[in-house]
C-alpha cells in the first residue's frame, strides 16, 4: 500500500488507532505488568513501547532528527492511569508532526536508526506495521490472562462462521 496522501494516512492510522484503543479499554488494571514469563515485555511495557516508539522513532525520523527512542520502562509512566495518558499524549504529539508533513514530504527520503535510506511513506508504512505486531502480542498477553477481547472488526470468527453461507 502507498501512502501519496498525508491526509489518507492521517485518517488511516487514526482508525487503525481506534483499534488499539478499543482492545486497550478491555485491560484489567491489576495485569498491566503481567508477563508471560521473566525479561520479556509486561502489558504496560507494550504499551509504553508503543507510544514511545512512535513519538521518539517514528515521529523524530520523519522531521530529520535522529532517533530519540530509549527504551518503554516505568520510568516513561507507571501505573494504569499514566500508562494511558503517555499513551494517548506522545500518539498526539506524533499526529500533530504528522499533520505537518505535505503531499510532496512523503516521497523525501529519510535516514532510519539503521542508517537505510527510505521514502517517508514507506517509513509510515512500517509505523502501523509495527502498531498491529504489537496489538496482536496484547490480544494474545490477554486471552493468555483468560480476558474477553474485542473482535478486531466487529465480528469474531466465530461470528462470521455462524453466518456463512456455507453453514449446514
Amino acid at each position: 500500500m502507498e501512502n501519496s496522501s498525508i491526509n489518507s494516512f492521517l485518517n488511516y492510522y487514526e482508525k487503525l488507532r481506534e483499534r488499539t484503543n478499543r482492545l486497550i479499554t478491555v485491560i484489567p488494571e491489576e495485569s498491566m505488568n503481567w508477563a508471560y514469563k521473566p525479561g520479556k515485555f509486561t502489558i504496560a511495557d507494550q504499551i509504553r513501547h508503543i507510544a514511545a516508539i512512535e513519538r521518539f522513532m517514528y515521529a523524530e525520523t520523519v522531521q530529520g532528527n535522529p532517533c530519540k527512542y530509549f527504551g518503554c520502562g516505568k520510568e516513561l509512566a507507571d501505573g494504569y492511569d499514566n500508562v494511558l495518558k503517555f499513551f494517548n499524549e506522545k500518539h498526539q504529539e506524533s499526529m500533530e508532526i504528522f499533520s505537518r508533513l505535505t503531499d510532496d514530504d512523503l516521497q523525501r527520503k529519510c535516514l532510519t536508526p539503521g542508517n537505510a535510506s527510505i521514502s517517508i511513506w514507506k517509513w509510515l508504512r512500517t509505523l502501523t506495521e509495527h502498531e498491529i505486531h504489537h496489538r496482536a502480542q496484547l490480544y494474545i498477553y490477554l486471552n493468555m490472562l483468560g480476558v474477553e477481547t474485542p473482535p478486531m472488526f466487529g465480528l469474531s470468527s466465530e461470528d462470521v462462521i455462524k453466518r456463512s453461507s456455507n453453514n449446514i
